[in-house]
């Protein structure tokens, strides 16, 4: 354990928010997610709900406010219009700790496509469908350190 780390960051997530820099991308994959096969390395996060994790990234990692969208999620196949609760969730939590992101929807296989160019799969043991989510880094200012460093 460290202060001021949230305790769902284990080592290898820590190492990989760490090591991402402004623009990569992290994928938040729930349990049903294709994760071993896109190419990316994968850390897992089994037992771990996605909501969480989330929050816990979130706690430490800003968001990129130089791209048009910096927070995707997966649209449903059969009513892509309709905005699963895992996702209102999830937009809530960005909303409190990133700030006024949009998590813009992404059809099923542009997901995928997208998720393939990512820097880290993170797979959970979410159970809940379409509780997959990209986010894209953002540049940490100098006036977030804190003081002393």
């Amino acid at each position: 354990m460290l202060r001021g780390i949230h305790p769902l960051l284990g080592p290898d997530l820590l190492h990989a928010l760490r090591t991402m820099g402004h623009g990569d991308e992290i994928v938040i994959a729930d349990g049903n997610f294709p994760a071993s096969t896109l190419g990316c390395p994968v850390i897992r996060a089994d037992g771990v709900k996605a909501e969480p994790l989330v929050e816990a990234i979130l706690t430490h990692m800003p968001l990129d406010t130089f791209a048009p969208a910096s927070a995707f999620r997966m649209a449903m196949v059969e009513t892509p219009e309709e905005v699963p609760p895992i996702c209102v969730s999830f937009q809530s939590i960005i909303d409190r700790l990133a700030g006024p992101f949009v998590v813009a929807p992404l059809e099923r296989f542009g997901f995928y496509e997208r998720a393939r160019k990512a820097a880290y799969v993170v797979a959970t043991g979410e159970l809940q469908l379409y509780a997959n989510l990209i986010l894209k880094k953002g540049v940490v200012t100098p006036s977030e350190f804190e003081p002393g460093w």
